[in-house]
């Protein structure tokens, strides 16, 4: 009974003494961020950022492909299985706090004999060593405290990696229906062009334009077919980015048939900066990691101090199994380790922990940094693309129409083929750049909803 008071006793001014914590406790870095994102626009509390990624890419098929991505993509397979692995280590630096209890079951059976006299010398023995490592310092709570923000770090990522898998499968998505958009236009303009090149030919024959016209009608009908291969190459290579993103081999994509029967937001709200570091993934990870750090300082500091470790031995011993009960044994016994020998190299330790951490503080902020780059730069384009549009909108409709009365014109005779070519190009280019401008509004919602930290929500 006094064996067990004293040790009672020991843990309990252990816990009092282990109640200091040595070492620099974690503070954010001041980076002095600015007041809002966009100057030109009043700031507002929501985001889209904080909205789940099917609130955002209404399309029902988008919404299949990027569920089975976020279910079957390697990468977030392997995050996963990461997130595993730190939660176990995690469970390992918490369990280290507490005492280390092992049982001892031994029983040997010897016989001897002297000169013809038998004589048994039996023994069993039944033990528990409780052990337990005195935090004095805050050595293990420092451990502990770094395998959290490494656990932490991990989640992040995945949610990270999350954010731009959402971001990278709705961009291949909005590129495969701009890609056979394109198509489309091209086989329209061949299958016009043929029909040129039949006309041009009757006129030919029939005296009415020069061989050269005649001539002219191949070389443009040529080139437009010329563009078909690239472009089915390019919507082969598409969908096959697409299964790979989803962990499929290469297999046809179901998608829309236009750019414009694919629904979004006009207008997106942007939200504080403040809540920017809140919500983007990456930028929670690296702060988790330089939490990491400062723990791996608090870890290395305390190294440097005396170490308490308790011994307690509880058990019974006896020649006769039957009498094991009744013969108990005791040992209490305490161990200070002084790592005076290790001072030089543990002090080196603590240096190398306090340039890593440096090092992960200049990570830090270089991350916030870029975040708020990118929101700037998602901003700009999503203004500027909507403008872009309005213009290649204009510029469609107005080429058109020249061309419209292009033809008419040169059926006529008043103008030469030639003219009516150029108007033909005109309009090709201007139905591909209106094209292109409807999937680069796209792609501007898309990276604006990535860089205000959109998508990394489950649904």
């Amino acid at each position: 009974m006094k064996s067990s008071r004293l040790f009672i006793i020991l843990a309990l001014v252990a816990t009092l003494v282990a109640s200091c914590k040595i070492g620099k406790k974690y503070v954010r870095p001041d980076m002095e961020l600015p007041s809002q994102l966009d100057s030109t626009v009043v700031a507002d509390t929501m985001s889209i950022g904080d909205l789940p990624w099917n609130k955002i890419y209404v399309d029902t098929l988008l919404q299949e492909l990027i569920s089975k991505t976020l279910e079957k993509n390697k990468d977030m397979l392997i995050a996963a299985a990461q997130v595993k692995e730190l939660a176990a280590m995690k469970r390992i630096n918490v369990a280290n706090l507490f005492p280390d209890v092992a049982l001892r079951m031994y029983g040997e059976r010897e016989r001897e004999n002297y000169d013809g006299k038998i004589d048994n010398d039996d023994q069993f023995l039944i033990s528990a060593r409780v052990t337990w490592e005195l935090d004095l310092w805050g050595k293990l709570r420092w451990a502990k405290d770094r395998s959290l923000a490494e656990f932490m770090a991990s989640v992040e990522n995945r949610r990270a990696l999350q954010m731009s898998l959402v971001a990278s499968v709705a961009e291949a998505y909005f590129e495969l229906v701009a890609l056979d958009n394109e198509l489309k236009i091209v086989s329209q303009t061949v299958e016009a062009r043929r029909e040129g090149l039949e006309l041009a030919r009757i006129r030919y024959e029939g005296g009415l334009t020069s061989e050269m016209t005649y001539r002219q009608a191949q070389v443009e009908l040529a080139s437009a077919e010329a563009l078909i291969p690239d472009l089915e190459q390019q919507v082969t290579l598409k969908e096959n980015e697409i299964a790979f993103l989803a962990g499929e081999y290469p297999t046809k994509v179901e998608r829309v048939a236009l750019p414009e029967d694919v629904m979004l937001p006009v207008s997106l709200p942007v939200g504080l900066p403040s809540s920017l570091l809140e919500r983007r993934p990456d930028v929670r990870q690296a702060e988790q990691e330089l939490i990491a750090a400062n723990a791996s300082v608090g870890v290395a500091y305390t190294s440097m101090f005396p170490q308490i470790s308790l011994t307690s031995d509880f058990g019974a011993e006896s020649d006769l199994l039957c009498e094991i009960l009744k013969s108990p044994h005791y040992l209490i016994s305490g161990t200070l380790l002084q790592p005076v020998i290790g001072l030089v190299k543990n002090k080196a330790r603590h240096k190398a922990a306090q340039a890593a951490y440096e090092q992960a503080v200049y990570s830090y902020e270089k991350v916030v940094l870029n975040a708020f780059m990118d929101a700037y730069n998602a901003i700009v384009r999503f203004n500027k693309t909507q403008e872009i549009y309005e213009s290649q909108y204009v510029l469609e409709r107005s080429s058109r129409s020249t061309l419209d009365l292009a033809q008419l014109q040169y059926m006529n005779g008043v103008i030469g083929y030639l003219d009516l070519l150029d108007a033909q190009r005109v309009y090709l280019n201007a139905q591909i750049n209106l094209s292109n401008a409807v999937r680069d509004k796209q792609l501007a919602v898309v990276n604006l909803y990535k860089a205000l930290g959109g998508g990394w929500k489950n649904e």
